[in-house]
C-alpha cells in the first residue's frame, strides 16, 4: 500500500522536478517594484493560459477588492493607507477609496477610473445595490448612492454602525457577497443583510471565514482562515442552528481538504513566522499557507469543463494562487490539489501579492494584485519580519497595484454586456446563462427591479426550462420579488430534479408560516418518499421537517434516521428541526421494537437526544427520562445505559446544576452508583437535589477540572461523537479494523503537546498502547489529520478524552493548541510514533546555544 508519507514525498519532489529549470534566487537579496511589464516575466501559469494586464498604477493603488457591475465596469476597494511604514503609522488617515474602471473601446484594458467614493477609514469591502454600493468601511458598514448617475457617491448613510468590532484588517468583517437566497453575506461575521420592501434589514448568521467568501452553483458558501484553505457550508444558512437545546458538529465550516501544502517558486523569508523551524524548506520557499484568502468558485466554462467549479485560492504571502478541485460525495464536498508540485499560478516577483478574485462577465478569473512588499499588519509584526523587511527595503514603495486576468492562451477580449438596458424579458433569458456572473447578476437586477410583468415568464422557465441552474435562479428570483406561488412550490417538491425540490421545500417553510393548511397537504407525499429518498434528499428533508405536524415529524425523522443515520450531518439536520420535539422523537425511538439492538449510530444519536432533552430543562420530560431509567434497574439496557451516561456528561454543565428537584434521594442515585465509575455518578449528582444533598458543594471525587474546564469538557463530548466515535467508539474502547482504544492510553493521558501534534497533523503505522502493539489491518493505516478544526474544538476534544473512561489528566487550552499549530508548521505528512516521541523530546529539551 501505499502511504501518504510517500505521496506526499512524491509531491515535494515533484515540485523540485517542475522548478528544476529556475534560476536560483538570492532569497536575502533585497527586491526592488517591477514594472508591469517585467511583472508579466515573473509568472509560471499552468499549460495552457496566459495572464494579461488589465489595470495598474497609477490607475488603481492598494486593491484588495475587486467586482464587476451590471455594465463590466470594475470597482476596485484600495486601502491606500494600509502599513505606510513598518510600523503602521498614519493607517488611521482616510486614504482609502472606491475606484470604478472602464474599458472604452472594449480592448481589454481599463483607460478610464472614476472615484466613486474617497477619504475613507481603511475600506474593507462593497456589495453593489441598485444605484450605488453597500461599502464597509471604519469599522462600520454605509449606504451608499449615485443620485444622478455619474459613478461619484452623492449620498452616504450609516446603515450599521456595529459591523466590524475589529479595526485590524486580517480580523475585521468583510465580504457583502450577494447569494442565490438574495442576502448579503460575510467573512468574519454573524451578520447578513438584504432589502425587503424597500427596506434593508440585518439578521444573524453563522460566523463564516477570515477574509473573502464565495458561493457555488447550488449557494453553499465557501470561505477560509489564513492558516486553512478550503472551507465551507453544506447546508443551506441558518439551519443548523435553529434549535438552541442542540450544538452541531458537521455541516457548516466543514473542512474540504486538509492539504495545507504550497509550492512557490522563490524563497519567501520575509513571513512572519519564518524563523519557526519547519515554516521554509531548505531553499527558504514556505511550506504551507500562513495567509490563504479570497477563495473563489469559478463558475465559467471559459477554461474547460476540468475547471468549472474549481475553486482558487490566493497566498500573498507564497506569491501564488491555488487551484483545487471539488469533488461531491453525496452529501459532502471534498478538494484536492490536481497538480501537487506546481502551483496554478506562482511568480518569482516577492511583491505579486495576490489578495482577491473574481470571475469578469467574460468568465476570465480576475486577480486583484496589492504589489507591495510588506503585507503583514503591524499589530503582528514579529522582530523576525521587521528585520527581514527592513533588510529587503520591502517597505516602500507603496500606492502601486494591478489587476491581472487569466485566460487560455489566445483568447481575444471582447466588449462587456450592458445587462442594466436589458429589457426584463431578456434578462429573464439570462437567468440560464451558462456563466454563473450572469445568472447571479439577472437575478439581482430582476429583483431590484420588482420587475413583477415578467412573472409569468419566470414561472414558464421555473417548470418548462431545460436548465436546472436557470430554473433555479427563477425560482429565488420569484422570492425576491415577493411573487411566490404556493401552487408553484407545491409541483415541485415531488418532481423528478432533486435540486428544484430541495429549493421549492426549503422556499415553502416560509409559506407554511403564512398559510399553515399547506403543511397538511404535503406530508403524506414526503413520508411516501422519504424511504427511497437519496441522500441529498434526504437531508432536505430532515432539514425542512420542522414544517410537519409532530406525529409526521417523528415517523419522518424514524425513517431518514434508519436510512442514513451512520451520517453525522443527517443526525445534525435531524435535530436541528427537532426544537421542543426532542422529547416525542426519544420516546418513540426508545419504544420502538427496531431499536432492541445497539449499534454506534444509535447509541451517538439517543445521546443527542437526551443531550437536547435536558438541555431543554422540561421537568415533566426529565421526570419521563429518569423514570425510563429507573424501570430497567438491575438490567443491561444500552438506552438506559446512555441516557445514565448522559445525564453524567450534562452534570459537568454549570447551568444544570440543581436542575431536578426531589423530596429524597431518588432511585436513579443507585443506579449511577452502580453502573457508572465514582466520579461519573458525581458527576451525575450535580443535575439533582434533595434533603441534605446541595450540588453547589459537590466536587466530583475524581475529577480536577473547574467550571470553566467542565463546561468544556461537556462540549468535548459532543465533537467527539461527530468527528472521533466513529473509529474509536462511543465507549473509547476503539471499533475494530478503524481506531485503536483511547480509554487508559498513555497517548491520551500523557503529553498534552504531543495529543495536540496527533489531532494536527495524523498519525500512521504501529502504535503501541499498554503494551500491545496496534497496526493495520486491525486499525487504519493511517489517522488523518483535523488541522481543518478550530483551536477550540480540538482543545475541547483533548480535554474530555483525558477525562473519560477512567482517563484523568489535566484540561488542554485553546491557546495550547494555537501555539502547538503555530510552533510546527511545514508538517505535511502524518507523525510515526517514533518521530513524534523524538521531536516532542526536542521541544522539550531544545539545543543550548553558543552565546
Amino acid at each position: 500500500m501505499i502511504t501518504i508519507r510517500f505521496l506526499f514525498l512524491f509531491c515535494i519532489l515533484s515540485c523540485f522536478s517542475a522548478c528544476s529549470k529556475q534560476e536560483p534566487i538570492d532569497g536575502t537579496a533585497p527586491s526592488p517594484p517591477k514594472s508591469p511589464k517585467e511583472a508579466l516575466k515573473s509568472f509560471q501559469i499552468e499549460s495552457g493560459f496566459e495572464i494579461q494586464l488589465v489595470a495598474s498604477e497609477p490607475m488603481v493603488q492598494d486593491p484588495i477588492f475587486l467586482t464587476f457591475d451590471e455594465d463590466g465596469r470594475l470597482w476596485i476597494v484600495e486601502m491606500r493607507s494600509f502599513m505606510p511604514d513598518i510600523d503602521g503609522n498614519g493607517e488611521s488617515l482616510p486614504l482609502g477609496r472606491i475606484n470604478i474602471l472602464e474599458d472604452s473601446n472594449g480592448d481589454g484594458k481599463m483607460d478610464k477610473s472614476t472615484i466613486y467614493l474617497d477619504s475613507l477609514i481603511m475600506p474593507r469591502a462593497l456589495g453593489l445595490i441598485r444605484g450605488g454600493a453597500l461599502v464597509a468601511e471604519n469599522n462600520a458598514l454605509w449606504l451608499t448612492f449615485d443620485d444622478d448617475g455619474d459613478l461619484v457617491a452623492d449620498r452616504k448613510e450609516l446603515f450599521d454602525p456595529t459591523y466590524a468590532a475589529n479595526g485590524i484588517p486580517e480580523h475585521s468583517d468583510n465580504g457583502l457577497l450577494r447569494n442565490i437566497d438574495n442576502w448579503y453575506y460575510n467573512a468574519k461575521s454573524k451578520l447578513r443583510y438584504r432589502q425587503i420592501n424597500g427596506e434593508w434589514i440585518r439578521d444573524i448568521t453563522e460566523e463564516r471565514g477570515q477574509y473573502g467568501i464565495s458561493h457555488d452553483d447550488y449557494g453553499r458558501l465557501i470561505y477560509n482562515y489564513n492558516w486553512s484553505q478550503l472551507h465551507g457550508d453544506l447546508v443551506p444558512p441558518n439551519y443548523l442552528g435553529r434549535n438552541p437545546h442542540h450544538t452541531p458538529s458537521s455541516g457548516i465550516d466543514h473542512g474540504l481538504t486538509i492539504d495545507r501544502r504550497i509550492y512557490p517558486i522563490r524563497p519567501n523569508l520575509a513571513v512572519n513566522r519564518g524563523y519557526i523551524p519547519g515554516t521554509l524548506d531548505a531553499k527558504g520557499q514556505l511550506l504551507e499557507f500562513t495567509a490563504a484568502c479570497s477563495p473563489t468558485v469559478f463558475r465559467s466554462p471559459l477554461f474547460s469543463e476540468n475547471f468549472y467549479g474549481n475553486v482558487f485560492v490566493c497566498e500573498p504571502a507564497g506569491n501564488l494562487i491555488k487551484r483545487n478541485v471539488i469533488k461531491e460525495t453525496g452529501i459532502n464536498l471534498e478538494a484536492f490539489d490536481p497538480h501537487p508540485g506546481r502551483e496554478f499560478l506562482a511568480s518569482t516577483d516577492e511583491r505579486f501579492r495576490p489578495v482577491h478574485l473574481a470571475v469578469g462577465p467574460d468568465g476570465a478569473l480576475y486577480v486583484a494584485d496589492m504589489y507591495r512588499g510588506l503585507i503583514q499588519h503591524g499589530s503582528y509584526v514579529t522582530p523576525y519580519l521587521r528585520e527581514q523587511t527592513l533588510k529587503k527595503d520591502l517597505v516602500l514603495p507603496i500606492h502601486m497595484g494591478r489587476i491581472w486576468r487569466i485566460v487560455p492562451k489566445k483568447w481575444k477580449p471582447s466588449p462587456f454586456p450592458k445587462l442594466s438596458t436589458e429589457s426584463s424579458a431578456d434578462l429573464v433569458q439570462r437567468l440560464s446563462h451558462p456563466i454563473g456572473w450572469h445568472r447571479d447578476m439577472a437575478q439581482r437586477l430582476l429583483v431590484e427591479r420588482q420587475a413583477l410583468s415578467v412573472v409569468p415568464q419566470l414561472e414558464i422557465l421555473v417548470k418548462e426550462g431545460t436548465n436546472e441552474l436557470g430554473r433555479m435562479h427563477a425560482l429565488w428570483t420569484l422570492e425576491g420579488m415577493g411573487a411566490l406561488s404556493s401552487d408553484l412550490l407545491s409541483g415541485l417538491i415531488s418532481g423528478p430534479s432533486t435540486l428544484l425540490a430541495n429549493h421549492a421545500l426549503r422556499l415553502l417553510e416560509e409559506k407554511i408560516k403564512q398559510e399553515p393548511g399547506l403543511a397538511e397537504n404535503i406530508y403524506e407525499s414526503v413520508l411516501a418518499e422519504a424511504p427511497n429518498a437519496s441522500r441529498q434528499r434526504a437531508l432536505q428533508l430532515a432539514l425542512s421537517a420542522s414544517i410537519l405536524p409532530e406525529q409526521s415529524q417523528v415517523a419522518l425523522s424514524k425513517i431518514l434516521f434508519e436510512k442514513y443515520g451512520e451520517e453525522p450531518l443527517i443526525r445534525d439536520a435531524l435535530l436541528s428541526s427537532l426544537k421542543d420535539r426532542e422529547f416525542a422523537l426519544a420516546q418513540a425511538l426508545w419504544n420502538s421494537e427496531n431499536w432492541s439492538k445497539s449499534i454506534p449510530e444509535r447509541e451517538i444519536f439517543l445521546e443527542m437526544l437526551v443531550t437536547s432533552i435536558i438541555k431543554r430543562k422540561d421537568i415533566h420530560e426529565l421526570g419521563e427520562l429518569v423514570h425510563w431509567i429507573e424501570k430497567n434497574e438491575g438490567k443491561e439496557d444500552w438506552k438506559a445505559n446512555i441516557a445514565l451516561n448522559t445525564l453524567a456528561i450534562q452534570g459537568a454543565e454549570p447551568q444544570n446544576l440543581g436542575l431536578m428537584k426531589f423530596n429524597k434521594e431518588p432511585m436513579i442515585i443507585g443506579i449511577a452508583e452502580q453502573k457508572l465509575s465514582a466520579n461519573k455518578a458525581d458527576l451525575m449528582k450535580r443535575i439533582f437535589r434533595w434533603p441534605g444533598h446541595s450540588p453547589e458543594t459537590l466536587v466530583a471525587s475524581a475529577v480536577s477540572l473547574t467550571e470553566s474546564d467542565l463546561k468544556q469538557f461537556a462540549l468535548g463530548r459532543q465533537k467527539y461523537l461527530s468527528s472521533c466515535a466513529g473509529c474509536h467508539g462511543s465507549d473509547g474502547k476503539g471499533v475494530a479494523r478503524m481506531g485503536p482504544p483511547l480509554a487508559g492510553s498513555e497517548w491520551v493521558t500523557e503529553n498534552e503537546t504531543r495529543l495536540a501534534l496527533i489531532l494536527l497533523h495524523g498519525m500512521e503505522g504501529p502504535l503501541e498502547i499498554g503494551g500491545k502493539v496496534y497496526d493495520a489491518p486491525e486499525i487504519l493505516p493511517v489517522m488523518p489529520s483535523h488541522s481543518t478544526m478550530d483551536d477550540g474544538s480540538i482543545a475541547a476534544i483533548l480535554t474530555y478524552i483525558r477525562n473519560e473512561w477512567g482517563n484523568q489528566a489535566g484540561p488542554v487550552s485553546g491557546r495550547l493548541v494555537a501555539t502547538t499549530r503555530h510552533l510546527n508548521q511545514g508538517r505535511v505528512y502524518p507523525w510515526t510514533a517514533i518521530e513524534i516521541n523524538e521531536h516532542v523530546k526536542r521541544l522539550e529539551n531544545p539545543p543550548t546555544q553558543n552565546p
